[in-house]
């Protein structure tokens, strides 16, 4: 799990890209739980660090003066 001042330094296309492979990671343990995961506890590190991610692209875009959607 990365941490929110390193998440905050990357550049909102890099951001993107994080979140992109954090959703596939999460899609990929989504279909490991069906043949029972080892690892329960993935699942909240992986959502956790999409909701920051997402939130720091908002902040960003906000500052920015973009619209959120």
């Amino acid at each position: 799990m990365a941490d929110i001042k390193k998440i905050k330094s990357l550049s909102e296309k890099e951001l993107k890209e994080k979140l992109i492979e954090n959703r596939k990671k999460l899609m990929k343990l989504q279909f490991k739980r069906k043949s029972g995961l080892e690892k329960p506890h993935l699942f909240k590190n992986v959502k956790k660090e999409i909701a920051q991610i997402s939130t720091v692209i908002n902040e960003k875009r906000r500052e920015s003066g973009e619209k959120t959607r």
